[in-house]
């Protein structure tokens, strides 16, 4: 997770929303990612979806099965179709997301879809809270 965390520094530096996301797969780690959607203009490009990307390009196939994503905001109904079509095992997340959560915050999509993905909740959270309040917070002041 504190890799993780180190790819929501990056977002955060590039003015993006702090998210972090990486994938790991027999203790190594196979995907990063963090939010781009501003950089890139592109709604697709959250922390999630740019590490399953980059963790299929690593592996060269699609299907993540035993698969681990560390990601430091709870998945929004978008990232976590897309983890479930890329068959990630678990998922360990920080900060549960009351407004679009997709894994319990708002609602569970494993439970709609009967998915079995192993989810692990509010790990390092005050650290990934800290970071996106400090980063609304400077929003708010136009910086």
């Amino acid at each position: 997770m504190r890799v993780a965390l180190q790819e929501a520094k990056k977002a955060y530096k590039k003015g993006e929303i702090p998210v972090g996301a990486i994938i790991v797969k027999e203790g190594k780690i196979i995907g990063r990612g963090h939010n781009l959607k501003e950089t890139t203009k592109d709604p697709t490009q959250h922390a999630e979806i740019v590490a399953i990307r980059d963790a299929v390009k690593s592996l060269g196939d699609w299907r993540l099965n035993g698969a681990t994503m560390y990601v430091t905001k709870e998945p929004c109904v978008m990232c976590a179709g897309a983890i479930i079509e890329a068959r990630i095992e678990r998922v360990v997340l920080g900060v549960i997301d009351r407004e679009k959560g997709a894994f319990g915050g708002k609602f569970n999509i494993l439970n709609i879809l009967g998915a079995k993905i192993i989810v692990e909740k509010e790990v390092l959270s005050q650290e990934s809270k800290k970071l996106l309040l400090s980063f609304f917070e400077n929003l708010r002041r136009g910086g």
